[in-house]
């Protein structure tokens, strides 16, 4: 069933557009504003240090329609942890970023998802485990088989990437922005509880007699 067209979409409706929050979480010094520098900008800086949070916009096209990301880059230091969650209220989706040359990011990242699950429903936020800095793969301290473990018990996509040399952070967004679409998809041709029989409780009463 395809998706209803929004506002905003093309004249013919063919393309809908919808626009997600994604928010970047993860320690400091994992690379979540150069993944999202690379993303938006296809360019890369060594450091891009965030106080508080960044704002970056992107749209992709897909087949199943058009996602407008507005993406939402938390800083990592421990001092912001407690406001944070302020950030990624009513988000869509969350890429959890972690280092894979520095095992303790990626139990960091174990506890941003803690918070997350206290947060959103299963349903409600697309998760993504995103292992970071490919290119130093001679310092990796994570096997790409434990990411992809923790990932698969947790039902999250997976990916590693390279801000620095591009690997695959198109295709992270990318994986995220089918999975929303399918997932609107989904609700869009579920039921509607709207369209339930309604009940008349004057009439069930009167029925039973009740007073």
């Amino acid at each position: 069933m395809a998706l209803k067209a929004t506002p905003g979409t093309s004249p013919k409706g063919i393309h809908p557009t919808s626009i997600h929050k994604v928010v970047l979480l993860g320690s400091t010094a994992v690379g979540k504003s150069s993944l999202a520098y690379r993303y938006v900008k296809n360019d890369f800086k060594e450091s891009l240090p965030t106080v508080g949070c960044s704002f970056f916009t992107q749209t992709l096209s897909l087949e199943l329609g058009t996602v407008k990301f507005e993406i939402w880059d938390t800083a990592g230091q421990e001092k912001y942890h407690s406001v944070c969650h302020l950030y990624y209220r009513g988000a869509h989706a969350a890429l959890l970023v972690y280092d894979i040359t520095n095992k303790e990011t990626l139990n960091r990242a174990k506890l941003w998802l803690r918070d997350l699950e206290k947060e959103f429903l299963p349903d409600e936020i697309v998760i993504a485990l995103v292992g970071n800095k490919t290119d130093l793969a001679a310092e990796r301290e994570v096997s790409t088989e434990e990411g992809e473990e923790f990932a698969r018990t947790k039902g999250l996509l997976f990916m590693e990437t390279s801000a620095k040399s591009n690997h695959q952070v198109n295709d992270i967004f990318t994986a995220v922005a089918q999975k929303l679409l399918q997932r609107e998809q989904e609700k869009a041709s579920a039921p509607s509880l709207s369209r339930r029989p309604s009940v008349n409780l004057g009439e069930d009463m009167r029925r039973t007699g009740c007073c």
